[in-house]
């Protein structure tokens, strides 16, 4: 069983949403304080909990509450807190805190992405990102308290829901600035994260939420199928349309996953289909895309416009390789188009060994899953070529050497 959580977010998402729906989940709230201190900036701001209502629904807004700087009396250390802090700065804040190394890791990730889009927005490099923006020290207890949280909860893969653009402008530290904003587009294009409009008009992700999610989660959709367990309720500071909360769904994956993964590789399929072409042909042409590489190779045969009788021909490649198999095609057959599709497919671990039978050497084809104690051979094939001439030497039937070869195999195994 995976313990996986998934975060709806119909009105966009925010850190402290997040920290919300996380405490809203069970955080328990002095572990989350607690771990927090460790970072040593407890001075810079107060968190709180509260109930609220959005729309009728009950939620858990938590609030960080900055203290604004009442150290100017104390020379020297006032330039160190609420200014812009840098990136280096704020990755020896997270490195040196007591906190549980997967906190740490992962924090320190969403730190980075969020630099790094800031840093391709502004075109300065990301340890020049200053962090006002965002306000450092928000994002610093927002980003990882939501770790903390995530953390705490064990939760082992974290999906996402569709983001909802939000629209109008807001002020920023450079003017006004249209929403989404510049680092939020960013971030959502360097995983393709599925974008639509719900028509409302605020900010409604903002450049940490979106951080911590193209970060932390693994998909972007619908929810995978799961056991529900628990669903923590996150608000966010304002009243909308909608609700404004964002869901923490937290479950385990229905299905026991079996000891055994199989291995999947990438295939592409190629297909055509020929009704006007010398069979001899066709033959060629098989022997051509399988000298070529290609996997495998058949022909079907079908009925085509004008009860004609005519053949399909599919090849299956690594994708690397389709198109010479296409290649291949157009030169050898009259084909006008072929078509293409990539596929998964599952396989086994093939190895080939050999074995000495009373008429000779014979390559035996083993398949198997798993490996080490978990290995379970499910197959195994003789090699037809190698059967076939000593059936041919010996004359004896094919059927005979390949019983001979399998027998053979098991009693050495």
């Amino acid at each position: 069983m995976v313990k996986i959580g998934y975060l709806e977010c119909p009105t966009g998402i925010a850190g402290d949403m997040c920290l919300g729906a996380l405490v809203d989940c069970g955080l328990p709230w002095q572990y989350l304080v607690d771990n927090l201190k460790s970072l040593g900036i407890e001075q810079e701001y107060q968190l709180r909990t509260e109930t609220v209502i959005r729309n009728g629904q009950s939620a858990t807004k938590v609030h960080v509450d900055l203290h604004h700087s009442h150290h100017h009396h104390h020379s020297g250390d006032e330039h160190h807190h609420y200014t812009a802090r840098h990136l280096p700065e704020i990755e020896n804040l997270i490195q040196q805190a007591l906190l549980p190394d997967r906190v740490k890791h992962w924090s320190l990730s969403i730190f980075q992405q969020l630099a790094i889009a800031e840093s391709a927005v502004h075109g300065i490099p990301p340890e020049e990102v200053h962090f006002h923006e965002v306000g450092a020290t928000d994002a610093i207890v927002d980003i990882v308290g939501t770790c903390i949280g995530l953390d705490w909860l064990n939760i082992e893969q974290l999906y996402c829901s569709p983001m909802p653009t939000g629209g109008g402008t807001i002020k920023a530290a450079h003017g006004k600035l249209s929403v989404p904003v510049p680092a939020v587009v960013k971030l959502w294009e360097t995983r393709s994260v599925p974008i639509y409009s719900n028509g409302i008009k605020k900010e409604l992700v903002t450049p940490t939420g979106a951080a911590i999610a193209v970060t932390l989660a693994v998909d972007f959709g619908d929810p995978p199928t799961m056991k529900l367990s628990k669903i923590g309720l996150g608000a966010g500071s304002r009243d909308l349309e909608i609700p404004n909360i964002l869901r923490l769904w937290i479950g385990e994956t229905a299905v026991n996953q079996p000891e055994i993964t199989l291995k999947q590789e990438t295939i592409t399929v190629l297909e055509t289909q020929i009704d006007d072409l010398n069979p001899q042909a066709i033959a060629y042409t098989l022997e051509e895309l399988l000298a070529a590489g290609a996997l495998d190779v058949f022909t079907q045969s079908i009925g085509m416009k004008k009860s004609r009788l005519g053949i399909l021909l599919t090849v299956i490649c690594h994708p690397e390789l389709a198109n010479t198999c296409k290649t291949i095609i157009f030169h050898e057959t009259t084909t006008l188009g072929i078509r293409e599709r990539t596929q998964q497919r599952s396989i086994l671990n093939r190895e080939i060994q050999s074995v000495t039978t009373k008429y000779g050497e014979v390559r035996v084809k083993i398949a198997s899953w798993g490996s080490g104690e978990n290995q379970e051979i499910l197959n195994v094939q003789p090699e037809y070529e190698d059967c076939a001439a000593l059936a041919r030497q010996h004359h004896v039937s094919w059927r005979e050497i390949s019983q001979n070869a399998v027998a053979t195999w098991q009693q050495d195994y």
